[in-house]
């Protein structure tokens, strides 16, 4: 048999590498395949599962697919023997190319099953009781020690908690993971997580350790002093179960043996901080060196309603740490860190004082004209860490269950002035691998570029945050709708969002109304724009990702907002309740500066419109014609009703905002016949603004691209390279180093903007990014083939007319799809246009270069040249 040069690679089981804890029962396979000659393909594969590395060798014990002929490489599903708890199922695959080859054997890739039934459980749920306050508590410290017999094999914790939870065994931490186990709606679903802990074990005496800290589960959240929105009573859910050599297993759970106490964290809250007194710190706390005597008895609690669910997205990590690069002292004994960039985590702080110094840590996002600290934006939340030295040398601070937004990180209390080098901004975020690039010859888009990301890295802490500094920090389902399309360019969000659509069904009411925030506490449903993120972005990641599964999942509930909709319509236009407009829009009622003129029927209306169709496309693709055919009827209806009611008959839409006009014009509302007169008035709208845009939260993600739709991207460019309020680039030219709120958060003649809504890290206007990767760099997706199985490459420079003084003259742009590496770079060069692609093995494209005819091509690197 000849072989192939083909190399199979990236093995992936329900979009992770070598996950533990797998909870699907028919979970799905995926890989990617490297071969760089032109037109490279799959024709067929073969997968085979064991229950050991050294069964793939010979006749496979769980599962031989055989040759199966398809070119499908991505959610294949496992169709091999069942799978039980705790099993671990080793597999691999090779393919056959386009020339009928066959590869060598991938790599041996494996994923592990997590606890499928609540008989695996035999752990309680312990931990040390308290009284209901309105103030943070204590964090409660436990320890459990017990004896392993020699000949240990292999071991697995399976733990959770009510609360946040920090693992340790051994004297050491368990796991990297922050912020765990995640946020969810725990009244619904609680997520557990899996670590395999072989190597902290030893045979004789070991000791298990925990931390409890309040998180979600019973920190502040929200507003107005709202504490305990799920519970006040923190607790842990732990099993380790140990396999021997000999074959025997043995479990040591949370149970009434284990130990608490408390030390010295007095309080550690999401919003508020953390206060840690080194002093009452208890020495070897979590090894087999510590002593029992302050340790009580805990308390064992009922076990809840909600479900326990094997984590499944990715996990909160340290990512990266920035060290200090400016220090000043604007008032004596006050000292100021510019860490050079506004982040989201914590400060790791050096001390060495004499015991019972009181430093006082505070942060923030920005600097008052005096040099001061600028807290006024953050409203109730402290976002203030306290730490009481217990001297006698060096010590070092890191919180455990707070975060912060912030840049600029204060110290107060200190008797001698600390060094530069005794603060570093620590970044924590989900472990989202990076998958977007795009550079080009404008530095201050480049800039752009990189407030999107850390944007998006700031604010994507387990779910998608509207902010990561104020007393918010929710999962805004506006925020996330509009900015998700970006957020799949630039990061791996498969698993992200999956698990997020999950809590959007979570909070959905009973009437089928999606929330505001997702997981809920807040209350408030069915605004406009906000709630249809139930369906625009399970549709999303189905388009970027090719996941029919989230479709599935979520259709009911999909279909309930839709229905929801319809009922409360009166002849298909939406009068909503609860709608928050064009969110910070600019052409607002006067002394209302949130409240954007494009009424709220109008929006309600359009996204109607706009979700319905998505809902019946989606019925389609999952082959529920009945469906299909109604809510098609039913999307015409509400565009004819739109018409009927805002549209004048040649083109022009009611209250003529520039926002009224891109959801007309961006939701195919309009006939063909009155495109061209709303096109114009437009055009007019932003013109008249001397080619500023006027928009908010839901209107400027329609912007660019709406223009491009109706081939005006050359006032789409002008747009994106506009330096004057308001524009993107004007809070570059203010210092931004992430996206802001508003367009004028901070401005250096005016100072900062209304500190009811002033985030300097709001990543919404960051949807810009889709367009400057799908038309500047030109790679599109293809709306008849999801997850870039065929990939629309459509670079769109600015045209000699484009009567601007500068001109983008090159472009660099690469994407790392499921298949692998898409690339679009360009550059223009006395009057030639020349294009370098990039299309990954196993995948096609259509090449549609300024002014020539499409190209069909296969997988591999193209040049091509043309006159521009």
């Amino acid at each position: 048999m000849s072989k192939s040069e083909q190399i199979t690679c990236k093995l992936r089981c329900e979009y992770l590498k070598n996950p533990l804890g797998v909870e699907e029962t028919k979970p799905r396979l995926s890989w990617q395949i490297a071969d760089e000659r032109k037109g490279a393909c799959q024709t067929a594969y073969q997968i085979v599962a064991a229950s050991s590395p050294e069964g793939l060798e010979y006749k496979p014990d769980l599962w031989d697919s055989g040759k199966i002929r398809t070119d499908k490489c991505l959610d294949i599903v496992y169709a091999g023997k069942e799978l039980n708890s705790r099993r671990r199922i080793f597999w691999r695959v090779r393919v056959w190319d386009h020339k009928g080859e066959v590869s060598e054997w991938s790599e041996v890739a494996w994923f592990e099953m997590g606890l499928l039934k609540l008989s695996d459980w035999k752990a309680k749920w312990i931990g040390k009781s308290i009284k209901k306050t309105d103030n943070s508590q204590p964090c409660p410290f436990l320890r459990r020690t017990f004896v392993l017999k020699p000949g240990i094999k292999k071991a697995r914790i399976y733990v959770t908690s009510r609360g946040l939870f920090e693992l340790h065994l051994n004297g050491e931490r368990v796991g990297k993971d922050y912020f765990t186990p995640g946020w969810t709606d725990y009244k619904k679903r609680i997520q557990y997580i899996v670590y395999d802990v072989t190597t902290q074990l030893s045979e004789g005496n070991n000791v298990l350790g925990a931390i409890l800290g309040d998180g979600w589960y019973a920190g502040f959240l929200g507003w107005g002093n709202n504490h305990h929105s799920y519970g006040y009573q923190l607790s842990l859910l732990m099993q380790l179960e140990v396999e021997y050599f000999d074959g025997k297993r043995e479990i040591i759970c949370s149970d009434p043996d284990w130990k608490t106490a408390l030390g010295p964290i007095l309080k550690s809250d999401i919003y508020n901080g953390e206060t840690y007194d080194a002093r009452r710190e208890i020495k070897n706390w979590d090894s087999t060196r510590g002593k029992e005597s302050v340790w009580k008895k805990v308390t064992v609690f009922s076990a809840p309603k909600a479900s326990l669910e094997a984590k499944c997205n990715a996990p909160v990590r340290k990512q990266e740490s920035l060290p200090s690069l400016v220090q000043t002292e604007p008032v004596k004994g006050t000292h100021i860190f510019d860490l050079g960039q506004n982040m989201v985590g914590w400060a790791k702080i050096r001390f060495n004082a004499k015991a019972g110094t009181a430093v006082k840590i505070r942060y923030g996002e920005m600097l008052n004209d005096d040099g001061t600290l600028y807290t006024a934006n953050l409203r109730a939340a402290e976002c203030t860490d306290r730490y009481i030295c217990k001297g006698g040398g060096k010590e070092l601070f890191e919180p455990h269950f707070t975060f912060h937004g912030f840049r600029y990180v204060e110290l107060t209390g200190l008797s001698k002035k600390p060094a530069k080098k005794d603060v570093t901004g620590i970044v924590l975020h989900s472990e989202l691998p990076g998958t977007g690039k795009f550079e080009c010859s404008d530095k201050m888009i480049n800039r752009l570029q990189k407030n999107i990301i850390w944007g998006q890295k700031g604010n994507f802490l387990d779910v998608p945050t509207d902010c990561p500094q104020r007393d918010e920090r929710m999962g805004w389902t506006g925020d996330a709708q509009v900015f998700i399309r970006t957020a799949c360019f630039n990061r791996d969000v498969a698993s992200f969002f999956t698990k997020w659509c999950v809590d959007l069904s979570d909070a959905q009411n009973p009437e089928g109304a999606f929330s505001h925030v997702a997981p809920d506490v807040i209350g408030g449903h069915g605004s406009a724009a906000w709630a249809d993120a139930g369906v625009i972005c399970p549709w999303t990641i189905y388009k970027c990702y090719g996941d029919t599964r989230i479709l599935e999942r979520q259709y009911d509930s999909m279909k309930r907002w839709i229905d929801w909709m319809k009922k409360k319509s009166v002849n298909h236009i939406i009068t909503p309740e609860a709608c928050f407009g064009d969110w910070l829009g600019l052409d607002f009622y006067e002394g209302r500066t949130t409240k954007a003129l494009t009424p709220h029927e109008i929006i309600a209306t359009a996204y109607y419109a706009y979700s319905t169709a998505i809902f019946a496309g989606i019925a389609k693709i999952l082959g529920k014609n009945s469906d299909a055919k109604k809510y098609s009827a039913l999307v015409r209806k509400i565009k004819s009703a739109f018409n009927r009611e805002f549209v004048s008959s040649r083109g022009r839409v009611m209250s003529e905002t520039q926002t009224s006009y891109l959801l007309a014009l961006g939701f195919d509302l309009l006939p063909k016949t009155k495109q061209p007169y709303a096109l114009s008035r437009l055009i007019k709208e932003i013109e008249k603004r001397n080619c500023h845009l006027a928009t908010g939260f839901v209107g400027t993600p329609l912007l660019n691209p709406v223009l491009t739709k109706f081939g005006k991207t050359d006032i789409a460019y002008k747009l994106l390279l506009q330096k004057t309020y308001p524009s993107w680039l004007y809070s570059i030219l203010q210092g931004a180093t992430t996206m802001w709120e508003r367009w004028n958060s901070y401005t250096r003649d005016n100072g900062f903007g209304d500190v009811g809504m002033n985030s300097f890290n709001h990543y919404a206007y960051g949807a810009i990014g889709e367009w400057m990767y799908n038309t500047v760099a030109g790679i599109e997706l293809d709306p008849e083939n999801p997850g870039y199985k065929h990939i629309i490459i459509r670079p769109q420079p600015q045209s000699n007319s484009s009567g601007m003084e500068k001109r983008i003259n090159w472009v660099k742009c690469e994407l790392m799809t499921r298949y692998g590496k898409v690339s679009s770079s360009w550059k223009i060069k006395k009057g030639k246009f020349y294009a370098f692609v990039i299309i990954p093995a196993n995948t096609t494209a259509t090449v549609i270069l300024p002014g020539q005819k499409p190209r069909k091509v296969g997988a591999g690197n193209w040049e091509f040249v043309g006159r521009i």
